[in-house]
């Protein structure tokens, strides 16, 4: 797979929910996109030099192009420049960064796709692609916005937890699988470090091969600023230290690898 920077055309761009925004990039990374990876994406703005990597909610060989649900954080951020581009616009990219999910282990076993916040939408393209004996989707929101959820429906069994108790079980996607008496041979998830570590725990408690996506720690998304390093149980071969860079090494992980 190449890592190719080039420019990108914006096709559409709509609000999911409040602050949540769905962005349709007309790019060659789409072409080798797969569930799991991210684009780094940067501004147009010269003040701003790094990139902001935002994970890939759907592909679309057939049209290249790649489906982005991010949030935006603030009024002077990347995020927010983004939300104000119009179809037409060109945007620089670099990408598909770097590994995915391994589908293949998935293949005929009963697996669980879990995604809380902002780690729901790399779910969506997951569910779609994901060759499994019986799918779960199970999510988790803060309150009754529960964005994508049509589409999850048509791609697999939805579980749908909120903190709020608004939708599906009250609490998070622990709960929901505890309330719904759910299980599982295989465990993709994306999502907050407090989810993925309680996922990494019920993992490994229950002998379930769980691989993690722990995008929530990229800041750059090029290795540059180093502010994503995890600790893992092999030597990099990079700094020759216990640990990996998410945007270099992941952002996905099997979970007895890194420490989260």
């Amino acid at each position: 797979m190449s890592i190719k920077k080039g420019m990108a055309t914006v096709l559409s761009q709509e609000m999911l929910a409040e602050g949540i925004v769905s962005l349709w990039l007309e790019t060659s990374a789409a072409a080798e996109a797969k569930p799991g990876q991210f684009l780094s994406i940067y501004t147009n703005d010269g003040t701003k030099l790094l990139p902001r990597p935002i994970s890939i909610c759907e592909i679309d060989k057939e049209k290249g192009a790649l489906r982005m649900v991010y949030r935006v954080t603030g009024e002077k951020t990347g995020t927010k420049q983004f939300s104000d581009l119009k179809a037409g616009d060109q945007i620089p990219v670099i990408g598909p960064m770097v590994n995915g999910f391994p589908l293949e282990e998935a293949k005929g076993k009963k697996t669980f796709l879990m995604g809380g916040g902002i780690g729901v939408p790399p779910i969506l393209e997951l569910a779609r692609e994901v060759d499994c004996a019986e799918k779960q989707i199970v999510v988790g929101y803060r309150d009754a916005h529960t964005f994508l959820k049509e589409e999850f429906e048509q791609n697999g069994k939805l579980y749908i937890a909120t903190e709020d108790g608004s939708v599906g079980t009250k609490g998070n996607v622990m709960d929901a699988i505890r309330e719904q008496a759910l299980d599982a041979e295989v465990i993709f998830a994306c999502g907050p470090m407090p989810m993925l570590r309680a996922i990494k725990a019920y993992a490994e408690e229950n002998g379930i091969l769980c691989y993690s996506s722990l995008e929530e720690r990229m800041a750059c998304g090029i290795g540059a600023c180093r502010g994503c390093v995890c600790k893992t149980k092999e030597v990099d071969a990079h700094s020759n230290v216990h640990n990996k860079r998410v945007c270099k090494d992941g952002p996905v992980f099997l979970s007895t690898e890194v420490e989260i």
